[in-house]
């Protein structure tokens, strides 16, 4: 019961919403999450990891870089709780502004950032 209350407390936030609609489209490294969410690095990793301890993403470290994903678990509690979220993510001027920022960091990808795998998480049939 405790997991699931922590899971339940993780998007309890509008910037861990912002964050899982982002990685909903892919994998995406810190730098690229502040420039989207205008934040510094200490509140988003704050915020990942907060996400991270509650089983919503994964990372990985590619050299200097942090990468971000969201979870594959195969929990029935998760995946339809992850299926509910993303239906129902930041549809508004705010969505939309965070879609776009993130359409145009991957159109100009910046040199100094690492190159993650644009791995869109796909639920399982």
């Amino acid at each position: 019961m405790k997991k699931t209350a922590q899971m339940f407390k993780a998007l309890a936030d509008e910037t861990r919403l912002r964050i899982i609609a982002l990685l909903a489209e892919g994998e995406l490294c810190v730098c690229d999450l502040m420039a989207i969410l205008d934040l510094p690095q200490s509140t988003v990793s704050r915020h990942l990891a907060y996400l991270r301890h509650a089983g919503w993403v994964d990372d990985r470290r590619q050299g200097i870089w942090m990468y971000y994903r969201l979870n594959a678990r195969e929990e029935p509690i998760f995946r339809d709780l992850l299926l509910l979220v993303r239906a129902h993510l930041p549809t508004g001027t705010q969505g939309e502004k965070d879609r776009q920022a993130l359409a145009g960091l991957r159109a100009e990808r910046k040199p100094d950032c690492g190159q993650p795998e644009n791995t869109i998480l796909e639920m399982g049939d």
